[in-house]
């Protein structure tokens, strides 16, 4: 084993962690500057729909046959080739502007772009977290906090920066940024995880193959539709990825161009909910494994959901958006390290890229069409009346945990597995 992975140190940990930081910073950024770009440019909320669709169409496609390339072409390298793809692309939208030959379709293929080399970027650098955690002699709900509270940061930075830059340097300038925190990814994440076994391509007996290929693929979807838990995640998660993709994307832009102060304020907003996320991340990943998940987790989802559509329906001031967002952030902070932390103890190590690839696309399945269903829902009956059905769905997708037994399992103790061949078998 090589020195830099002797069990206690944390240096790969924090090293992956700091390039998961600076890349979805870039995220973020792309996420801010782009459907502001679009509004300003053309003013028509149903085109910053259609460049949603176009980013995030391709996530899911990748996601859904993306498992066992990570697997043969190794995770460091997909991370890696990820960063710096993305990079390429969304340079190219601000430097085609400049040279004034940027057309909206030019714009959707590069977002397009993003999209089809992000999903398996970050999904090569989650699936090593259980890893890096075991090598750190750090608990997986811990390292799931601080691995979420990464990603929160990465959104607090990224929103922070973005609403302040958007207004100083404007949309173009802010997108070379953007392609800069890619550049500084790539290198950072192949340094942490420069000779540690698992992020490099899987030796197997078989040969490569279209069958084989299908065959793995197969395999974590078969796994993930034999476990309720797993499935129930991926069903309910599914919905409100949508439906938090129409309101990042096209309601809370809308609202804050035409109730609120523009960018800045939609900066301010985005940072509040960062900084509470980024909280609460931290604090349940210190104190989480004192509490059932069960009840944590569902409680926070109900927040998390209808409130914030209301009180933007029913207000065009800024602070009473900005608290609800603030507690709603707190509660947010909580999800994504227990489902991680169910995920991880559920899926054995040999087919974690491949079922993980595969909740990725259940959960992603929607989300393309959660922006451009609800550009043209706004355009047709006006924001007020968009938001207060979006939250209305939304209530009912949380109700889920409350119905279905299945999400009790939350609190059972980790599975154990055995893996031969690539076939996962309770021990």
């Amino acid at each position: 084993m090589p020195e830099d992975f002797l069990t206690g140190d944390r240096r790969p940990l924090t090293t992956v962690l700091g390039a998961n930081l600076v890349s979805i910073t870039g995220n973020c950024l792309t996420y801010m500057g782009v459907p502001w770009f679009v509004l300003q440019s053309t003013g028509s909320a149903a085109k910053a729909g259609i460049v949603a669709f176009c980013t995030l169409l391709p996530v899911v496609l990748a996601a859904l046959v993306g498992g066992p390339v990570i697997d043969r072409i190794g995770r460091r390298r997909v991370s890696v080739a990820s960063d710096l793809a993305c990079a390429v692309a969304v340079a190219a939208i601000p430097l085609l502007q400049f040279a004034d030959i940027l057309h909206f379709w030019m714009l959707c293929v590069l977002m397009a772009m993003t999209g089809l080399f992000r999903s398996p970027g970050e999904t090569a650098r989650s699936v090593l977290l259980p890893t890096l955690a075991e090598r750190a002699g750090m608990p997986l709900t811990r390292a799931a906090g601080l691995y979420d509270g990464a990603a929160r940061c990465a959104a607090l930075t990224g929103s922070a920066l973005g609403g302040v830059l958007i207004g100083v340097l404007g949309a173009e300038n802010v997108l070379l940024v953007d392609a800069a925190t890619f550049a500084v990814s790539a290198p950072l994440f192949a340094f942490g995880v420069r000779g540690l076994p698992e992020a490099q391509a899987r030796r197997r007996v078989e040969p490569a193959s279209l069958r084989a290929y299908r065959r793995e693929l197969a395999e974590g979807y078969r796994f993930v539709a034999a476990t309720p838990l797993l499935l129930g995640l991926c069903l309910m998660t599914l919905v409100t990825r949508g439906l938090d993709q129409g309101w990042s994307a096209v309601l809370l832009p809308v609202h804050a161009r035409e109730e609120l102060d523009g960018s800045i304020d939609l900066g301010l907003l985005n940072a509040a909910f960062g900084i509470c996320a980024l909280t609460g991340a931290l604090v349940y990943g210190a104190v989480g494994s004192r509490f059932r998940r069960w009840p944590v987790f569902t409680v926070a989802f109900l927040i998390v959901g209808l409130p914030r559509f209301v009180v933007a329906a029913f207000t065009d001031t800024f602070t009473p958006l900005a608290v609800i967002m603030a507690v709603e952030g707190l509660a947010c902070g909580v999800l994504n390290p227990i489902m991680a932390t169910v995920t991880y103890e559920t899926v054995p190590e040999a087919l974690r890229s491949r079922v993980l690839s595969a909740t990725t696309a259940s959960v992603q399945l929607v989300t393309p069409l959660g922006g451009l269903a609800v550009g043209f829902l706004v355009d047709s009956v006006g924001p007020p009346s968009t938001l207060l059905t979006i939250g209305g769905v939304y209530l009912l997708a949380t109700l889920c945990p409350v119905i279905f037994p299945a999400w009790r399992h939350m609190d059972s103790t980790a599975t154990r597995w055995e893996v031969a061949d690539g076939l996962a078998t309770v021990q």
